[in-house]
């Protein structure tokens, strides 16, 4: 279930009150007039099962509640209530089904904001893979693929393909780039000093790497795993599953590809640089296609589902 916050200019509370009585999968409605004072106006909450959800929030922004109010939403942990029960009952579909637009929008839109903490992540997590390539540790490796933030672009450039939303999609890969490319531009630097002080060195870059040699040679094997990766990474987020994103994080090697180029640069060795350059576009792009026709898959499903139901 979902509990909606809303305020209400008091000439629309008896719009937004006929809204959510005829939706389907509400319950638990209070109306508080004139409670609220910026902006002024009435209190409205309500619960909504999460199927319902997305069918609600669409018609209170059709309404512009969002520009003249207020709309607030909480996933509720705990509901003791039969109400709800039937609530949740009578609404369309499954609640883990439900896709709510609106909530993966503000949350990728968050998560994919170029900021200090997202540059500072990425790169700790690409000099961490460094040092993962040059020892051959595979414990490092997977250390640094569940510090790296990239899929929060990744999921971002999906999330605005499907709703169409450019200023998303171009921040999203503002994001993924220069994310990328100061985490591997640090890394250089961080290689070489390594290299001085002689805890790297070029033997160990050019050296058999059982563990780690697959990162600077992509095959087909990685976009597949990275095409599953992206599905199961959407789908986390869309059913709220969050726990999953971080299976998802350590199953492609997209920062420790990040780090093997930039190693590989700093020391000239251009066969791996432009190796591990392939393996994380391929990565990245098979994460990107299958974030975005799972989208397109479960809004198609969603629909059809609605249609049908009498």
């Amino acid at each position: 279930m979902l509990h909606l916050r809303l305020i209400t200019p008091s000439g629309q509370t008896a719009d937004v009150m006929r809204l959510i009585e005829k939706t389907v999968g509400t319950t638990h409605v209070v109306v508080l007039p004139d409670a609220a004072r910026n902006p002024a106006g009435d209190v409205v909450m309500c619960d909504v099962a999460r199927e319902a959800g997305d069918e609600l929030l669409t018609g209170l922004r059709e309404l512009g509640i969002d520009t003249s109010g207020s709309i607030a939403v909480e996933t509720i942990d705990l509901s003791l209530s039969e109400r709800a029960e039937r609530a949740e009952a009578d609404a369309p579909g499954e609640g883990a089904d439900a896709v709510l637009w609106e909530h993966l929008s503000d949350a990728t839109h968050e998560e994919s904001t170029l900021s200090v903490t997202y540059l500072a992540f990425i790169t700790l997590a690409t000099m961490i893979a460094a040092c993962g390539v040059v020892l051959d540790n595979a414990i490092l490796i997977v250390g640094a693929m569940a510090v790296g933030p990239e899929f929060g672009p990744l999921a971002g450039i999906c999330t605005a393909i499907v709703r169409r939303r450019g200023r998303l999609a171009l921040r999203s890969l503002i994001a993924l780039l220069v994310g990328f490319a100061v985490a591997m531009a640090v890394t250089v630097g961080f290689s070489l000093f390594m290299d001085a002080v002689h805890l790297f060195s070029e033997e160990q870059l050019a050296a058999d790497r059982p563990n780690t040699g697959f990162i600077y040679a992509p095959d087909w094997f990685s976009f597949v795993v990275a095409v599953l990766a992206g599905i199961a990474g959407t789908l986390s987020l869309t059913s709220a599953k969050s726990g999953a994103l971080v299976g998802v994080a350590i199953s492609v090697t997209t920062v420790p590809a990040a780090a093997n180029a930039a190693v590989a640069l700093s020391y000239g060795d251009t066969k791996q640089t432009w190796g591990s350059t392939e393996q994380l576009l391929l990565n990245l792009l098979g994460i990107i296609v299958a974030g975005t026709l799972t989208l397109l898959t479960q809004k198609w499903l969603w629909s059809t589902q609605h249609r049908k139901t009498p």
